[in-house]
């Protein structure tokens, strides 16, 4: 085991003033060590810097590390280095199992916890091991430019500045900003200034600002059924009441009476979660005009609006917006690579001061060197290539998908037709159990996900509205090669074939 140094102070407990100095440090120490806070291999700090920190002689401290040493706790000598033994004797280790038995005895406190607090529930993690087929909603991270970026950040840490390091405003980075409102002008047909675009750290965000500013427990909101369980899961912590509105090749239908009085609306007219089609133009307009007579927010998630592989792109709801209901999000996590927790929000100028100051009290603002890097990658041309690049390769990888999946799946799994995303999705036979599917696929090494789990809840369960008795499976193809394509789907397949 490697040796840790460290040169930061140890707290220890108050001193009994009844107990020598030199056993109150060797107690303290060795109780550090076997609870696990000072772990073996760890530089304990030099004598010098404890006494001074505890405002003792030198002789006491070296009197208390020769009795650990001498009791197997410490190794090392005084000038050269003091270390929590590698390895502690065995008898040591009974005592830290006793004490960690005894702790576990104490009756844990009843926490009083908010409704928020008692129905939030952990947004899951990208998983940590080899992409294999189908995985969902990832880039092909592996494709990202990473000399270009470190080389980008590298320049911008050499000329660091006390501006850089001191931060921003809560909106984020100006000159982020801008980059960002030329884009989704140029790109995504909005409509808008820099002085609408926050900076942020993706749609999650936005959609927990938006909530704070706009729901209360009870408030109803309205959103795609099947739709984004992100958006699920935050409504739900909010206790807010959903209203499901069913989907249909045009997208989303249209609220109706019942659902005036809802505070705001979910979307993702672009490439609808998890089914992919895209809102259609009469949907979108009568949208709008619903939202404006209502006094109902709209949040547009412009969910994968960047990768469509075939006709004309489709411009954002929010640049037909010309009333202020529409609050767009988008993030750059699946554009270039999920650890970049940055994305924008444009929100109508009369909400941006709202939403700064919602934002300043909870992050102050997103992290300031990624923001400048980011807006380096933007304004010299290298988010355009890389869009481009991207889009090539992931309509490539979803052709193969469609070819391999018309020759080994026909008859067990329609796969949708829609040319746009990170995946797409297939349709099981009537009957078929999506979520048995999965847990099958998986003892194979495929990884895909039942889409009944995004479906309206009804009690405890979730039920299929849109497609009878019909589930699906979601299936990734930008993060995955060809060839492990075409291996998940011949995989698939044997699955399917004993369903």
């Amino acid at each position: 085991m490697a040796k840790r140094s460290t040169t930061l102070e140890i707290l220890l407990p108050q001193r009994n003033d009844d107990v020598p100095a030199y056993r109150w440090l060797y107690n303290s120490l060795r109780d550090e060590i076997l609870e696990g806070r000072l772990r073996p291999g760890t530089r304990l700090p030099a004598t010098r810097d404890l006494a001074s920190q505890y405002k003792l002689s030198r002789g006491t401290i070296v009197t208390a590390f020769e009795e650990l040493k001498a009791e197997g706790y410490v190794e090392g000598s005084i000038g050269s280095g003091t270390y929590v033994s590698k390895v502690l004797p065995e008898e040591l280790l009974e005592v830290r199992s006793e004490a960690a038995r005894k702790a576990a005895l104490i009756k844990q406190p009843r926490r009083k916890l908010t409704d928020y607090g008692k129905s939030v529930k952990s947004f899951p993690n990208f998983p940590n091991r080899a992409t294999r087929a189908f995985r969902a909603n990832l880039p092909a991270v592996d494709l990202f430019p990473v000399t270009l970026w470190t080389q980008l950040a590298n320049r911008r840490l050499r000329r660091t500045s006390v501006a850089l390091l001191t931060g921003t405003d809560a909106l984020g980075y100006p000159p982020l900003r801008e980059a960002i409102a030329h884009y989704v002008t140029t790109s995504r047909g909005a409509v808008c200034t820099a002085d609408q675009v926050i900076a942020l750290s993706g749609v999650q965000e936005a959609l927990d600002l938006t909530v704070r500013l706009f729901l209360n427990p009870g408030d109803r909101v309205c959103m795609e059924d099947p739709g984004y369980f992100g958006a699920t899961r935050i409504f739900d912590a909010m206790k807010a009441k959903i209203n499901p509105l069913a989907v249909d090749k045009e997208g989303m239908k249209l609220p109706g009476e019942r659902h005036r009085g809802a505070r705001l609306i979910y979307t993702t007219p672009a490439h609808q979660s998890p089914l992919g089609m895209t809102m259609s133009l009469p949907r979108r307009l009568g949208l709008l005009e619903w939202a404006r007579r209502s006094g109902t927010l709209i949040f547009e998630d412009d969910y994968d609006g960047e990768y469509r592989y075939s006709g004309r792109p489709v411009p954002v709801l929010q640049g037909l917006d010309r009333n202020g209901v529409v609050l767009l999000a988008g993030t750059f996590s699946k554009v270039l690579f999920p650890s970049l927790r940055l994305g924008y929000m444009v929100v109508p100028m009369d909400l941006v001061d709202r939403f700064a100051a919602a934002k300043s009290l909870i992050t102050r603002h997103s992290a300031l060197l990624e923001q400048t890097v980011l807006c380096d990658f933007i304004e010299q041309g290298h988010f355009g290539r890389h869009l481009r690049r991207m889009r090539e390769v992931y309509s490539q990888r979803l052709g193969v998908l469609i070819e391999n999946g018309r020759r080994n799946l026909a008859g067990l799994l329609e796969i949708s037709e829609i040319e746009a995303g990170l995946q797409t999705v297939g349709l099981l036979n009537p009957g078929v159990n999506g979520r048995e599917a999965s847990k099958a696929a998986w003892k194979r090494g495929i990884e895909v996900v039942s889409i009944r789990g995004l479906y309206s809840v009804d009690g405890n369960e979730r039920k299929i509205t849109n497609a009878g008795t019909q589930d699906g499976l979601q299936l990734g193809f930008a993060a995955i090669d060809e060839r492990e394509i075409k291996r998940g789907v011949e995989e698939l397949a044997r699955v399917l074939e004993t369903m």
